[in-house]
C-alpha cells in the first residue's frame, strides 16, 4: 500500500496504458500523493507534460485512449464527492450546500485546454476536444462549474465544430452536449447543432449531433429532416432518437405518417428494422399498446396505405396467440356490429384477415376464426351498402354531411377489400358474392368512389375472359338503359267522345227494340228479323265501347328502356369498362361486345364536354387499343391529337396510352397507319412483326411521322407542368431502354433534364432518370454506344448555355463524371467477349483529342484534358499508338499549364503500359525463374507503378480520386477512413494476436527518449 502512495506521475502514465490495470486504485493512490503535496504547481506541470505524449497521436490506439481515460477520471476526481450512494439519498438543499468551487487541478486542466485547442495540428486539437468531452462527461450530474470557464469552453467548442478534420469537429459537437440550454430561444449550442445537421458533409459529425441534440420545438424538425438523410447509419440514428427522447403527441399528424411512409419503406433494411423494433414499439408503449389508438392518430382516412404497412410491420413482431386475444371486437357472427364499424376498427380487421391469409392454406384455421362464410359476409356487406345516403345538392354544402359521407365510403372500401380474404371455393357463397357485387353495380345509390373497386373485386371471382365481358357490359347496359316503367293517363276528351258514342249506341238500341216489338205486333216477320240482327250489332258495339271506356279510365304502366347520357351515369359505365380492359388477358382479342361498347360508349365519350368522362374515356380507347393493333393503328392519330391539345390530366393519359403502343408494336405502327391512311381501303398493308427497327435504323418508315413523334415528346421535356415532363421523360426512358429509340440528342435531353435545377423538387423525375442511366448503360455496349456519343452534345449544350438559363447553375465536371462512368467497359453486367471490339473509352478519347485540336485555346479543353486521363483505355496497340500519337500533337499546341500536365502525364502512362507489355512478352517466351518474385519486390517503384496503373482500369475513377483525397488530406472520420475489405483467407487466433501485438502503441518509447535527451 505504501508502494501504492508514492506512485509517481511517470509510472502512473506508464501503467495507465495498459487497459487490465484497476484504474479506480491508480487515481486513489496518485490523488494521495497530490493531497500531500504542499506546492502543487511542480505536480501541474509534470502530468501536463506526459499528459502531452498523447495527445500527440491522432490515431485511436488503445493505449493513448487508456491514458485520456485515465487523465479524465484522475481530474475529475477532485469535483466529485467521496461517496456517491449517500449523496443520491441526501436532500437537494444539502446537495446546495455542498456544492464547492472547482478545483485547482481540474481549473488548471481546463486552462490547458483551452489554450491548445487552437493548435496547429489537427492531432493535438482531436485530443484537446476529446479531453474536454471527457472531463465534462465524466463529472456528476448536479455539478457545477465558473461561469466565465463555461463561458470560455463554449467559445473554444464553437470554434472547434467548425474544423476541418471530422474527428475534431465529432468531439467538439459532443463536448457541447452538456452545455445546451433547450428552453433559450437563442442558445448558440443549439443554433451550432442545427447548422451541422443541414451542412456538415460528414455522415459522422451529423451522427455524433443526432446522438446529443436535445428535443424541443426548434430542433425537432431538423431531427425529422436526417431520417431522409443520404447515409443509412444517420437516418437509423435519426429514428432511434426519435423513438427514445419524441413522445408520439409531440408530432403531428402528417409528420407521423410521413416518419412511418419513409421508415417502413427505406431502402436499408437496417432503418427498417429500426422503424418496426424501436419506433413503433414506443409509440404503442405511450398509447399503453392501444393499437386502435395509434390508428386514430394517423388519420386512416387519408393514408391507408400507410396504416397498412404500420399495422403489418405490428403483426410480424405479435405471436399468434396475441393476434387472435388482441382482435377487434366481434359478435357471434365474425363480424363486427354495424353501429360499432369505425375506420381504425375496419382497416385493423382488413389488415388483420389479409396478414393471416397471406401466411398460407396452414393459417386457415386462424382466417375463420376471424371471418365469416362468403354468403354470411356478403349479406352484411349489402346491408351496409344499401344503408350509404345519397346527398342532394343543399347537403353537399354542408361539411358535416359530406364528411359523414366520405367516412362511410372509406369504411365500404375497406369492406369490399376484405372480399379478397373469402374463402370462394364453395359455390353457393361464391354466386351469392357475384350476386351482391352485381346488384351493388348496378344501383345508381352506389357511389362513384366504389365503382372501380367493386369491378376489381366482381372480376376477379371470374377467371374466363369471355364471361368477364358478357357480365360486365351487362351491368353497362342496364345502368346506361334502365327498364323505365312509363304511365299513359286518361284523356279526357277521348272519354267524353266515347261516352257520347255509347249514349248514341243505347239510343238506338232502344229505338229499334221499340221497332221490333211494332213490327212483330203487325206481323212484319221480314221486317223483324232484320231489325233482330241490327240490334246485335248495335248492342256488341255498345259492348265494344264499354270495354275501351274501362280500359282508358284506368293509367296503364308500361316498361320501356331510355339511355341515360349525364356524366354521371358515362362515368360510372367507363369506370367499369376501364377496369374490364385492365384486367383483361393482353392477349385476348376484340369481340363484337367490345366493338360495341367502343361505338356506343367510348368513342362518343371523348367528345363529351366533361373532363372526367373525357379523361376516363381516353382510357378505355388506350387500353382498348392495346389488344388490337387494327384498332392501335386507327386510333393512334386521335390519340396523338388529344396528346396535344386537351387538358392536362388528359393529355398524360393520351401520352401513356401512345407510349404504350410504341413499346408494345413498335414505331413500325406509324408507318401502317400513314399507309393506311394514304392506301385506298381494299389495299390494307399486311400485318408486320412487331419487334420494328427504331426509327432511325429503318429506311421504309416515313421519317416524317417518327420524327413529329420525338419533337412531340421533346417539346414536352420542356413544359412548365412538372407532371407532363415527368410522363415524358418516363416514357422515353422505357422507350430507349427497350430498344424502341436509339437517339444520342435524346439520351442528352434526358440527362440535361436530369441536372437541371428547374426538376429540383420533381423527385419522382429525378428518381426515374437516376435508376434508368444506370441500368440502360450497363445494359449492352450499344447503349454505351449512344451515351458516348451524347458526350460531346451534351458538354456543348452546357458550355453554351445562357447566363440567364438554369443549365448556367449546372457544374460541368460532374455531368462529365457521370457520363465517363457510365461509358466505363467495366460496368457492363455481361463485359464483351470480343477482344478486338474497340472500347468505348477508345473512342471518346479519340474525340475528345480530336475536339482539343480544332481550338487548343477553348475553355474546354482543360476539362477535356482531365477526362481523357480517367478513361479506361484498352490494351489494344493500335489504339494507344494513335491515342499517343494525338497527346503528342496536343502537348506542341496547348499552352495551358495544368492541361499540360495532366497530358504529359497521359503520354507516360502510355508509355509505361507499352514498356510493360513488351516486358509481359519477352518474359513469357523465356523459362519460368523462381527468382522473379525477389527481383520483382526488391524494385519498389515498379510494382507501385503496376499497383496503380491496374487500380485505375478496375476500379472507377470516382472512387480512386476519393481514396487519394482521403488519405493526403485525412478529412474524413475513422469510420470511412477505412478502406473496401476484400476477400482474403481467415487467420488462426494465434496469428491475429501476434499480429495485434506487435501493431499495439506503447509510449514509453517515447516517454524514455525524452528522458535521456534530457
Amino acid at each position: 500500500m505504501t508502494a501504492d502512495n508514492e506512485l509517481d506521475i511517470k509510472e502512473a502514465f506508464q501503467r495507465a496504458q495498459k487497459g487490465h490495470i484497476n484504474k479506480a486504485k491508480m487515481v486513489a493512490s496518485l490523488k494521495s500523493r497530490y493531497t500531500k503535496l504542499e506546492d502543487k504547481t511542480l505536480f501541474h506541470e509534470e502530468f501536463v507534460h506526459y499528459m502531452k505524449y498523447a495527445m500527440i497521436v491522432y490515431k485511436r490506439e488503445p493505449t493513448v485512449e487508456n491514458v485520456i481515460e485515465f487523465v479524465a477520471r484522475f481530474a475529475t476526481s477532485f469535483q466529485s464527492p467521496p461517496k456517491t450512494e449517500e449523496e443520491e439519498q441526501e436532500d437537494g438543499e444539502e446537495e446546495e450546500e455542498e456544492v464547492e468551487d472547482d478545483h485547482p487541478f481540474l481549473s488548471f486542466i481546463f486552462n490547458f485546454l483551452l489554450e491548445s485547442h487552437k493548435a496547429n495540428s489537427h492531432a493535438v486539437r482531436f485530443r484537446v476536444c476529446q479531453l474536454i468531452n471527457k472531463l465534462l462527461g465524466s463529472m456528476a450530474e448536479n455539478a457545477q462549474i465558473d461561469d466565465d470557464l463555461f463561458d470560455q469552453i463554449h467559445q473554444a467548442m464553437l470554434i472547434r465544430v467548425t474544423d476541418k478534420f471530422p474527428n475534431v469537429r465529432i468531439q467538439a459537437a459532443l463536448a457541447m452536449t452538456r452545455l445546451q440550454q433547450p428552453k433559450d430561444p437563442d442558445c448558440p449550442t443549439i443554433n451550432a447543432y442545427m447548422l451541422i445537421l443541414d451542412n456538415d458533409s460528414n455522415a459522422e459529425v451529423r451522427r455524433a449531433v443526432l446522438s446529443c441534440i436535445a428535443m424541443s420545438p426548434r430542433t425537432l424538425p431538423k431531427v425529422l429532416k436526417r431520417t431522409r438523410d443520404i447515409k443509412e447509419n444517420v437516418r437509423k440514428l435519426a429514428y432511434q432518437v426519435l423513438s427514445d427522447k419524441v413522445h408520439i403527441k409531440a408530432l403531428t399528424i402528417a409528420q407521423r405518417v410521413g416518419l412511418l411512409q419513409q421508415g417502413l419503406r427505406d431502402t436499408s433494411e437496417a432503418v427498417r428494422d429500426v422503424v418496426c423494433s424501436r419506433l413503433l414499439p414506443s409509440w404503442l408503449l405511450r398509447l399503453d399498446g392501444n393499437v386502435i389508438e395509434m390508428l386514430h392518430r394517423l388519420d386512416v382516412e387519408n393514408c391507408a396505405h400507410t396504416a397498412l404497412d404500420t399495422l403489418k410491420a405490428i403483426f410480424k413482431g405479435t405471436p399468434t396467440e396475441e393476434l387472435l386475444q388482441n382482435r377487434v371486437q366481434l359478435d357471434n357472427r365474425k363480424l363486427i356490429p354495424l353501429d360499432s364499424l369505425t375506420c381504425e376498427t375496419v382497416l385493423y380487421w382488413r389488415a388483420l384477415c389479409e396478414f393471416i391469409k397471406a401466411k398460407g392454406d396452414d393459417a386457415d384455421e386462424m382466417l375463420e376464426q376471424v371471418l365469416p362464410d362468403a354468403a354470411t359476409y356478403a349479406d352484411y356487406l349489402y346491408g351496409f351498402l344499401k344503408s350509404l345516403p345519397m346527398l342532394s345538392e343543399e347537403q353537399r354544402a354542408d361539411f358535416n354531411q359530406l364528411e359523414l359521407v366520405m367516412t362511410k365510403e372509406f369504411i365500404s372500401q375497406q369492406l369490399i377489400h376484405l372480399i379478397g380474404c373469402l374463402d370462394t371455393n364453395e359455390e353457393g357463397g361464391r354466386k351469392r358474392v357475384l350476386a351482391v357485387l352485381q346488384e351493388m353495380l348496378g344501383l345508381p345509390q352506389t357511389p362513384s368512389s366504389l365503382v372501380s373497386l367493386l369491378t376489381e373485386k366482381l372480376l376477379t371471382l371470374i377467371p374466363d375472359d369471355h364471361r368477364r365481358i358478357q357480365t360486365v357490359a351487362e351491368i353497362i347496359s342496364d345502368v346506361r338503359e334502365p327498364i323505365m316503367e312509363a304511365s299513359v293517363h286518361v284523356d279526357e276528351n277521348e272519354s267524353r267522345r266515347q261516352q257520347v258514342q255509347l249514349a248514341e249506341v243505347k239510343v238506338r238500341i232502344m229505338e229499334a227494340k221499340q221497332t221490333l216489338e211494332d213490327c212483330i205486333a203487325a206481323q212484319e216477320f221480314s221486317r223483324a228479323a232484320e231489325l233482330k240482327d241490327s240490334i246485335t250489332e248495335l248492342e256488341n258495339r255498345r259492348n265494344n265501347i264499354i270495354q275501351e271506356i274501362v280500359a282508358s279510365s284506368q293509367p296503364t304502366d308500361k316498361d320501356i328502356r331510355t339511355e341515360k347520357n349525364d356524366p354521371e351515369t358515362l362515368l360510372r359505365c367507363l369506370t367499369m369498362c376501364a377496369e374490364l380492359l385492365k384486367q383483361m388477358n393482353i392477349k385476348t382479342r376484340i369481340g363484337p361486345t367490345i366493338s360495341a361498347l367502343m361505338s356506343s360508349l367510348i368513342l362518343p365519350s371523348i367528345a363529351s364536354a366533361h373532363p372526367a368522362v373525357r379523361n376516363t374515356a381516353v382510357v378505355c380507347l388506350g387500353t382498348c387499343t392495346l389488344h388490337s393493333k387494327e384498332l392501335a393503328k386507327t386510333h393512334m392519330v386521335l390519340l396523338l391529337q388529344i396528346a396535344q391539345l386537351d387538358e392536362i390530366k388528359i393529355r398524360i393519359s393520351a401520352l401513356r396510352a401512345i407510349i404504350d403502343l410504341l413499346l408494345l408494336f413498335g414505331f413500325q405502327l406509324l408507318s401502317e397507319t400513314a399507309a393506311t391512311q394514304t392506301a385506298p381501303p381494299s389495299q390494307s398493308p399486311e400485318r408486320q412483326e412487331e419487334d420494328a427497327p427504331m426509327p432511325e435504323e429503318k429506311g421504309d418508315i416515313p421519317e416524317d411521322t417518327a420524327q413529329s413523334i420525338l419533337v412531340m415528346l421533346s417539346e414536352f421535356l420542356d413544359s412548365e407542368v412538372s407532371d407532363l415532363r415527368t410522363e415524358t421523360a418516363e416514357g422515353l426512358a422505357k422507350l430507349m431502354y427497350t430498344g424502341r429509340i436509339s437517339s444520342a440528342k435524346m439520351f442528352s435531353r434526358l440527362v440535361l433534364l436530369w441536372y437541371n435545377p428547374v426538376t429540383e423538387d420533381d423527385t419522382r423525375l429525378r428518381h426515374c432518370l437516376g435508376v434508368f442511366f444506370q441500368l440502360y448503360a450497363r445494359e449492352s455496349r450499344a447503349h454505351q454506344e449512344v451515351v458516348e456519343e451524347s458526350f460531346l452534345l451534351t458538354v456543348r449544350t452546357l458550355m453554351n448555355a445562357p447566363a440567364t438559363s438554369p443549365l448556367a447553375e449546372v457544374d460541368i465536371s460532374n455531368v462529365v463524371e457521370l457520363l465517363v462512368e457510365l461509358t466505363r467497359p467495366s460496368a457492363l453486367i455481361k463485359p464483351s467477349t470480343n477482344t478486338e471490339e474497340v472500347c468505348v473509352h477508345d473512342y471518346l478519347a479519340v474525340r475528345l483529342c480530336g475536339e482539343m485540336l480544332k481550338d487548343p485555346t477553348a475553355p474546354e479543353v482543360r476539362l477535356y484534358a482531365k477526362t481523357i486521363s480517367n478513361l479506361e483505355l484498352s490494351r489494344d496497340e493500335t489504339v494507344r499508338k494513335d491515342l499517343q500519337t494525338l497527346l503528342q500533337q496536343l502537348v506542341q499546341v496547348v499552352k495551358d499549364r495544368v492541361c499540360l500536365r495532366a497530358l504529359e502525364k497521359m503520354v507516360h502512362q502510355l508509355v509505361d503500359a507499352k514498356e510493360q507489355a513488351e516486358l509481359l512478352s519477352a518474359s513469357a517466351l523465356k523459362p519460368l525463374d523462381v527468382n522473379a518474385d525477389e527481383a520483382a519486390t526488391d524494385d519498389p517503384s515498379k510494382s507501385t507503378k503496376r499497383a496503380k496503373r491496374g487500380q485505375r482500369k478496375v476500379g472507377t475513377a470516382k472512387g480512386s480520386r476519393k481514396l487519394s483525397r482521403r488519405a493526403e488530406s485525412s478529412e474524413e472520420s475513422d469510420e470511412e477512413n477505412v478502406p473496401e475489405s476484400l476477400s482474403v483467407v481467415r487467420s488462426s487466433r494465434r496469428a491475429k494476436t501476434a499480429a495485434l501485438e506487435k501493431t499495439k502503441m506503447d509510449l514509453n518509447t517515447l516517454i524514455n527518449q525524452e528522458a535521456q535527451i534530457s
